[in-house]
């Protein structure tokens, strides 16, 4: 299969470590790229649309700090990505406080919660850009204060969307039912994410 893959440079547009673990688990190879933008500026009323706007934003603020002479990026596709959960039919997205998050993962113990997050890829070269959105629903079991303490001790859930890290050991034996897939709770949805490379790709 590793041979039919044609053959691109990738710019990941993130510093997210999850979002760099899957996409090595992929078999891919990039260079790493953060936009620095205001989140909080981007508001959108449906999950779906903000993911994609916030995606967007992103890769246009990475394509503003491309050097003019640097060849090798300019020739690449760009991976841009954000993630929201929601909960309650309400948009979280990083906690801005530990109580926050506390709040945020008592509220998952004998619960449910969703993913929604979005793949956007940039060919650099032609300028051809599309963008998709997966969803993920999570069902718990009971999380004990004790876990959440834990958690929230660590420090980890304090970066992420909705307090929410399935696949940390702390939490992943709460979780009852994942109705999607883990990639896709992690940030990068393999299956979006490989047929948006393999469109931008093949743009001339």
């Amino acid at each position: 299969m590793e041979s039919s893959r044609p053959h691109f440079k990738l710019v990941l547009g993130s510093s997210s470590i999850a979002r760099r673990s899957v996409l090595t688990d992929m078999g891919y190879q990039f260079t790493l790229m953060s936009a620095d933008i205001d989140e909080k500026s981007i508001r959108k009323e449906k999950p779906e649309d903000l993911v994609l706007a916030l995606a967007e934003a992103k890769a246009e603020a990475i394509m503003q700090r491309i050097p003019d002479d640097d060849d090798d990026i300019k020739e690449a596709l760009l991976v841009t990505c954000d993630q929201v959960v929601v909960y309650e039919n309400t948009i979280r997205e990083k906690p801005s406080s530990v109580e926050e998050a506390r709040e945020y993962i008592r509220g998952y113990s004998k619960g449910h919660t969703a993913t929604v997050s979005s793949v956007v890829v940039t060919n650099l070269k032609t300028g051809f850009r599309k963008g998709g959105v997966d969803r993920v629903e999570i069902y718990f079991n009971e999380i004990s204060e004790e876990i959440i303490e834990k958690l929230i001790e660590e420090g980890m859930v304090l970066k992420v969307a909705g307090a929410l890290l399935i696949e940390h050991p702390l939490i992943s034996p709460c979780v009852k039912e994942v109705v999607g897939t883990t990639d896709s709770v992690m940030g990068l949805p393999k299956e979006l994410t490989e047929k948006l490379l393999k469109e931008a790709s093949s743009s001339t």
